[in-house]
């Protein structure tokens, strides 16, 4: 197994970068909750990232985390919402609108969560800095 002096900068740094996409996808979605007229056609479809656990790879065998990979970001597949609104420009024939499937309270909850995240990464970083940092102190003499 490989050793790596600053693995545990590196794994923060991309947990750092994936709570941060993480935030962007969740305002993206938040900014877009009313959006009933996307690019695609019919109103917007919520996003979400999806994550994988980076690991070491020795002979074929998983030998230690290596972090966060960024797997994609996927549209919520979970039905629209149907509001009558008889004068909203985009409704039905009947006076419905097909509305995002974002849901706000659900979004705060990931906006925190990713928030939360990234500080504790961030929070990890800084402790593996001042580690380093001391450890040059005591060579130094």
């Amino acid at each position: 197994m490989q050793s790596h002096l600053f693995a545990g900068a590196d794994i923060s740094a991309s947990g750092m970068s994936a709570e941060r996409l993480r935030m962007e996808v969740v305002a993206n979605n938040i900014a877009n909750a009313t959006s009933t007229d996307s690019p695609d056609g019919g109103p917007y479809r919520r996003q979400h990232v999806v994550f994988s656990a980076a690991m070491n790879q020795a002979n074929g065998n998983a030998s230690g985390m290596r972090g966060v990979n960024i797997v994609g970001v996927e549209q919520d597949q979970s039905d629209f919402v149907k509001v009558h609104n008889p004068s909203h420009p985009d409704r039905d024939e009947d006076g419905f609108v097909l509305m995002p499937n974002v849901k706000l309270p659900n979004e705060m909850v990931d906006l925190i969560t990713a928030s939360r995240s990234y500080e504790a990464n961030l929070k990890a970083l800084t402790t593996f800095k001042q580690m380093i940092e001391q450890t040059l102190q005591l060579l130094r003499g």
